[in-house]
């Protein structure tokens, strides 16, 4: 009898949760099995998160990770410009920002700089990609199905992160 309550003890944490720390039941569960099942590759999984007036670009992630250990980055467009490359405000057509939320593959690496955006507050990694394919232009919910978004405001989980001090 003690060995199966150890054993169920055990398994307790691997067992999918209808909570999950950012909320969502069983929809984040379904989606982050989906996640842990993607193919393996030297290459990225992004999401683009447009906020007016800062400069940083939306999440990467490695496939199979998880999007609550994503990070918010900054894209380095030296090598390749970001497909939103548009104007931020065009008489007609698409603007800068048009991909919010579309998940792309891309390929790069971190450069090992972090830069600081002074419209958000915040110190961010660098990214620079090689190349990007959307792979996705409505792949639904980022963190949680009830968050909201809105593109006057940062994302509410970078607002409870601490923020770096003004140099």
């Amino acid at each position: 009898m003690r060995r199966a309550l150890l054993f169920l003890l055990a398994l307790l944490p691997l067992l999918p949760s209808c909570g999950t720390t950012s909320g969502g039941g069983p929809q984040v569960a379904a989606r982050n099995q989906a996640i842990l099942a993607e193919p393996r590759g030297d290459f990225y999984v992004g999401r683009r998160y447009f906020v007016d007036k800062v400069r940083f670009w939306g999440y990467i992630r490695r496939p199979g990770q998880l999007w609550e250990n994503s990070q918010l980055v900054v894209m380095d467009e030296s090598r390749v410009k970001t497909p939103d490359r548009l104007p931020e405000m065009p008489a007609t057509g698409p603007a800068h920002g048009f991909d919010h939320n579309y998940e792309y593959r891309i390929t790069g690496s971190f450069t090992g700089r972090k830069v600081y955006d002074p419209n958000a507050d915040m110190e961010l990694p660098t990214f620079s990609a090689s190349s990007y394919q959307m792979s996705n232009p409505t792949p639904g919910f980022l963190f949680s199905p009830a968050d909201r978004y809105s593109p006057k405001y940062i994302p509410a989980r970078e607002v409870s992160r601490t923020t770096p001090a003004r140099m």
